[in-house]
């Protein structure tokens, strides 16, 4: 066989070789699901292995849904997702998945605890639906974290020590803030990776994402290079190998690796520079021959030597000599002294103390003699013996013979009724049905109602120490709380449901703010068994009722309860609250009365993280009256889907809360001006009527044989 035949053949024998490597290689590989075109999603390709360790996670996509988006790359942002979960173990005790996206508004999806499987979870990525509005990336990464990852909505015990991961994935620039909410989530445990696509500005993807940005942050050109980023997360997802192993990291002491990331660590007596990569000794006298006679002091660069007190450094600057204070001779003291290790102190010899300036003495015991010539007690002062008297006895003039005391016996007491003297002093006393007042001379009369003039209209209410003034039911007590007046709104009997936002953005001090508004209202309201009626409900992510309509009676077990109130204070779920009131508040359940006006007054301070037009509209259409109130951030746009129609009745604005008492006036004079009741009684009293005249016409006609 000539060479140039056996060259061709080694040549072909190769390429075959190749070939089959390739084969095998390309087996190995999970082949990503590809989309068809604008109006499939994607096309399932043959079941195969996946090659990644079964990983436990927590995982929540955050995909952004805004109208920049077209509809062909809104499909292919669904297609990476199903490509990503390819290489994930879907289940209850494996992987949970949940994903949400947003616009203007944030809409979940499903939560971690919706599907246990990873066809159910595609399904359902299937079934999304594109948003086309805002991009409001920082709403998004609030609910993420205050919801999202709660055990409630299926993420395991933080001390479970399962990674939280976060991705989102956007196209723009965010409509709001994302900086602090995001440090925020990060600092929770959650580990974010921020996936940029065209136009995005690098700063903002590197406010989102975790450290180190190198493994978190990615920005591609296009939806159609998003693909490439699936084999850059097959690593960080699958768990195949170590971070620390396929990375850079640059640690100086150890590298400890994370399912989708790494760290590094410093050994066991030093700390971590704030580089995140290099270490420093923590103790640096503990790693280093320093040679100090005495002590070893840490300093931010390194350290030194130190001598204990009444010792000083010598030249050396580790060795210390011994320091006598008394030396000098300027100690001035007058009896004694010695050398200790800080100073020199002076002493005084036995029978003398050493006085307060540190350097003089004095003579210990004044009375220890016996010379004293006390009648009955003595004692020792700085500078002498001094006589006493027992209790109930005063020292004469002499300084040394007591008398016993009246001390009454001046008739300078002042009381009014009677007098004793006891050991200390003179007491005053009452007769039989009074009781000595807080000046401890003048008396009152256990019933002042009967004893004073208290000047009250209505009645007179004696209590342990003073009296109040009452009102008569349907009367309220006037500012000067003597005189009684009618309610503002006495003629108007209604169901009154406040619906209070209770979100993390209000803060106590202006939550405190809201309950003062509430009790102004109530102040205003004729509340009775027969008058109106009050309930509340608090708002955030949940909402709490405090209590219902048929639960207190009175103003001022209503206005106890609203002082009560604890603060939510986390998300803002309006619709949820709206929801509530509807289904449950003006329910004969919780003392809802019929034919009597339901009216409901809605307050928030910030835009909504839920629908609220569906159920505010279901709230009216079953015949609730609502007044929204805004203040602050709150949402014209939201107000106007809440309130009653016309507006200007029912839509209150105010820019801070110092302002919400131009709203409290305001709304109390139309509560009190459109006086429901008077309307809705009358028509019911007329509909009543003609059907009372109906059915009598009915039995007359079938008495007499006319109807039949």
């Amino acid at each position: 066989m000539s060479p140039l035949i056996r060259m061709r053949f080694l040549a072909f024998g190769l390429f075959c070789l190749l070939c089959c490597n390739a084969v095998r290689l390309d087996r190995r590989r999970p082949r990503p699901i590809a989309a068809k075109g604008q109006n499939e999603t994607v096309v399932q390709t043959k079941a195969m292995e996946s090659p990644c360790k079964a990983i436990l996670l927590d995982f929540v996509f955050v995909i952004d849904s805004s109208r920049s988006i077209r509809p062909n790359d809104y499909e292919k942002v669904k297609t990476f997702i199903i490509n990503l979960l390819q290489f994930l173990k879907v289940g209850p005790n494996a992987t949970r998945v949940g994903l949400l996206q947003y616009g203007s508004v944030v809409q979940p999806e499903f939560s971690l605890k919706t599907y246990t499987s990873k066809a159910e979870v595609e399904q359902a990525v299937r079934n999304m639906e594109h948003l086309a509005t805002g991009t409001m990336t920082g709403l998004a990464i609030q609910y993420t974290m205050e919801t999202a990852f709660t055990e409630e909505e299926g993420a395991r015990p933080a001390n479970l020590h399962i990674p939280r991961i976060a991705m989102i994935v956007t196209d723009g620039r965010p409509q709001d803030t994302v900086e602090e909410i995001a440090a925020q989530a990060r600092q929770a445990g959650i580990q974010i990776f921020a996936i940029g696509v065209g136009r995005v500005d690098m700063n903002t993807l590197k406010a989102i994402g975790s450290e180190p940005h190198s493994e978190h942050v990615h920005l591609v050109a296009n939806f159609s290079q998003i693909e490439t980023l699936i084999s850059v997360f097959q690593s960080k997802l699958c768990g195949v190998s170590e971070m620390c192993e396929v990375v850079d990291h640059q640690c100086q002491h150890i590298c400890v690796s994370s399912p989708a990331s790494y760290r590094c660590k410093c050994r066991r007596g030093f700390i971590l520079n704030p580089d995140g990569k290099t270490c420093k000794a923590e103790d640096m006298c503990a790693v280093v021959d320093h040679g100090c006679e005495h002590i070893c002091a840490n300093l931010p660069d390194g350290y030194e030597c130190r001598c204990r007190p009444g010792y000083k450094l010598n030249k050396d600057l580790k060795t210390c000599n011994k320091i006598d204070y008394c030396a000098d001779g300027t100690h001035g003291c007058e009896q004694e002294f010695m050398n200790t290790e800080g100073s020199c102190v002076c002493k005084c010899r036995k029978g003398y103390t050493l006085r307060p300036d540190g350097k003089t003495c004095k003579k210990i015991d004044h009375c220890a003699d016996g010379s004293h010539g006390c009648e009955q007690e003595f004692i020792n002062t700085e500078y002498s013996c001094v006589c006493k008297c027992r209790q109930g006895y005063t020292l004469r003039p002499d300084g040394k013979t007591c008398k016993k005391i009246d001390h009454c016996a001046d008739g300078k007491h002042g009381c009014e009724q009677d007098y004793m003297s006891t050991e200390d002093s003179c007491v005053c006393k009452c007769r039989k049905g009074y009781t000595l007042q807080l000046d401890g001379k003048t008396c009152q009369s256990l019933d002042l109602c009967q004893t004073v003039d208290h000047g009250c209209e209505h009645q007179c209410v004696s209590t342990t120490d003073s009296y109040v003034c009452k009102c008569f039911e349907g009367f309220m007590l006037a500012e000067d709380g003597k005189s009684c007046k009618k309610p503002e709104c006495s003629d108007g009997v209604m169901d009154l449901v406040f619906v209070i936002d209770g979100s993390k953005s209000l803060g106590p001090a202006n939550f405190e703010l809201v309950k003062q508004f509430v009790n102004g209202i109530v102040d205003s309201l004729d509340i009775s068994k027969t008058g109106t009626h009050v309930g509340l409900l608090q708002y955030s992510t949940k909402v709490r009722t405090e209590f219902t309509l048929s639960q207190y009676t009175t103003v001022q077990d209503i206005k106890q309860a609203v002082t009560r109130m604890q603060y939510m204070g986390r998300g803002s779920m309006t619709g949820s609250a709206l929801r509530h009131m509807f289904e449950f508040s003006f329910s004969a359940k919780e003392g809802a009365r019929l034919n009597i006006p339901h009216v409901s007054i809605v307050f928030t301070d910030g835009r909504s993280q839920d629908d609220v037009s569906e159920w505010a509209n279901k709230a009216k259409n079953s015949g609730v009256t609502i007044y929204a109130l805004g203040v602050g951030k709150a949402i014209e746009q939201e107000l106007r889907e809440i309130a009653s129609e016309p507006d200007e009745k029912h839509l209150y604005y105010a820019e801070d809360f110092e302002k919400m008492g131009e709203i409290t006036k305001k709304l109390k004079s139309r509560i009190c001006k459109d006086k429901p009741s008077d309307v809705n009684m009358c028509q019911c009293e007329n509909v009543i009527m003609f059907q009372n005249q109906v059915t009598e016409k009915l039995k007359n006609l079938v008495q007499n044989n006319i109807l039949f």
